[in-house]
């Protein structure tokens, strides 16, 4: 780790002069706003904060900041969950939220262009009224498009359309030495040499500042639909999950929830549910250009659901049951967030692997008197543990917390799972990386840290040990 220089007045002053006076701020209000992200990690503050408004003015913090050898932490919405965001050495916080613009939508490309701190929503609204399709789908709409990229966000629709990854057509990253260079383009194919825009994605902040991306859009479907299947257990559940996919059903969600996370949400959004009363329940999202299609695919997949244990198969074919629906699912964490200390893991496991590692995440919350509330992108299978503090005190809660996530991320990988399926590393799960891909390969990654970041100023400390 180089050692790192403080930001004083002189450095103030020179990105004062980048980004003007109104965009640098060493408020207290500021300075504790851009401390966290929404994990649970403990607040790092940085000692200033700089909102560029351009590719131009980006360049020139990072050029300076090499320069004087200061540690940046770029921040989007900061709604991570591993603590990526945090500035844990202080330095910049280098805040892309005046960076909102969609630059452009092609129509006849299918792709669009934005820049970083666009909203995942706003993306969505803005390309659904024209009749296309962004289909990456986070939990945290209020996300921005540059965190996505940064994490290789998935959410609920991957098990049909993919990951962020499968979406992302051309970046522009402004190095730490201040250079912007271009990767990729509008073109369906492109094999001209090493895909380095597949490093950026995923990177956490770590290699470089996307200030632009142009992104892949599809065909927005006519008809969708939803339901919501109540099951007597989540072994019965996983397995309907897995007779949907070998039927070729293709829904574009498929989610997993125990009951525990039914009443939580419900106490959260103050309304009530289909049903509430059995131990897992299945949401699967269907969708098609063609009513009838639809109305066939709704009427298998409930079929197959009441065969494999469904209590029922309770339809939503109206736009606001279907809004309800989501909006209830996509509260899980917030809801939990209110009601409990936690914290939360999203190991990704073999699809049919769920139950297994359900039934072991269970054993584990027992033996150490605490909940751990299992909700899943049961078609991917993306596993989030919402771990709930029980009676433990502070240094108790301290120490189980940890056992805890150490011994979900081995069970995961003992089933040939991987530690993050979305969220990343982050600082919170740093310390997991070799044990899933073995010290060879972590080299390998500090070595293209290196050659990316010679300094090392770019979100240091993050990722790895």
């Amino acid at each position: 780790m180089p050692k790192f220089t403080n930001v004083d007045e002189n450095i103030r002053n020179k990105l004062e002069k980048i980004v003007g006076l109104n965009n640098i701020s060493v408020t207290n209000d500021d300075l504790d706003k851009h401390a966290i992200d929404e994990s649970t990690l403990q607040p790092h503050r940085p000692e200033v904060l700089v909102r560029p408004i351009s590719t131009v003015e980006v360049s020139a913090i990072l050029r300076l900041c090499n320069q004087f050898l200061v540690p940046v932490t770029t921040q989007g919405s900061r709604t991570g969950l591993s603590g990526a965001s945090h500035p844990v050495l202080g330095g910049v916080a280098l805040s892309t939220e005046r960076m909102n613009q969609i630059i452009e939508i092609d129509e006849e490309n299918f792709t669009c262009t934005v820049e970083p701190a666009v909203l995942v929503s706003e993306l969505h609204a803005a390309v659904e009224k024209i009749g296309l399709y962004y289909p990456p789908d986070p939990g945290q709409e209020s996300g921005s498009i540059g965190g996505n990229i940064s994490t290789n966000a998935g959410g609920m629709r991957a098990i049909k359309y993919g990951v962020t990854r499968d979406y992302v057509q051309a970046l522009e990253v402004v190095l730490s030495s201040g250079e912007v260079i271009t990767m990729g383009g509008k073109n369906v194919k492109d094999s001209t040499g090493y895909s380095l825009i597949d490093l950026i994605i995923g990177s956490e902040g770590t290699l470089g500042v996307v200030t632009k991306a142009t992104l892949r859009l599809l065909q927005k479907p006519k008809y969708t639909a939803l339901i919501y299947a109540p099951f007597n257990s989540t072994n019965d559940a996983i397995k309907a999950v897995t007779e949907i996919i070998r039927k070729k059903i293709q829904p574009f969600a498929l989610e997993y929830l125990p009951r525990h996370s039914i009443l939580t949400i419900e106490r959260y959004i103050d309304r009530k549910l289909p049903d509430n009363t059995h131990e897992a329940y299945l949401i699967i999202g269907l969708e098609s250009n063609s009513e009838s299609e639809l109305e066939s695919q709704l009427e298998e997949t409930g079929e197959t659901c009441i065969e494999l244990g469904a209590i029922d198969a309770f339809i939503a074919d109206k736009d606001e049951q279907q809004r309800q629906i989501w909006e209830a699912r996509k509260a899980v964490y917030d809801a939990y967030r209110t009601f409990y200390d936690l914290d939360e893991v999203d190991v990704c496991v073999p699809r049919s692997m769920i139950s297994t590692f359900v039934m072991e995440a269970e054993k584990i919350s027992q033996r150490h008197g605490l909940t751990i509330a299992t909700v899943g992108h049961a078609g991917d299978g993306n596993v989030h543990c919402n771990i709930l503090r029980g009676a433990q005190s502070e240094k108790e809660w301290s120490e189980v917390l940890e056992e805890t996530i150490s011994e979900l991320i081995d069970t995961g990988l003992k089933v040939g799972g991987t530690v993050s399926g979305e969220h990343g590393l982050g600082y919170t799960k740093r310390k997991y990386l070799e044990r899933k891909v073995g010290h060879l390969q972590v080299k390998l990654m500090k070595d293209i840290k290196h050659i990316f970041d010679p300094n090392g100023i770019l979100n240091p400390d993050k990722l790895w040990l």
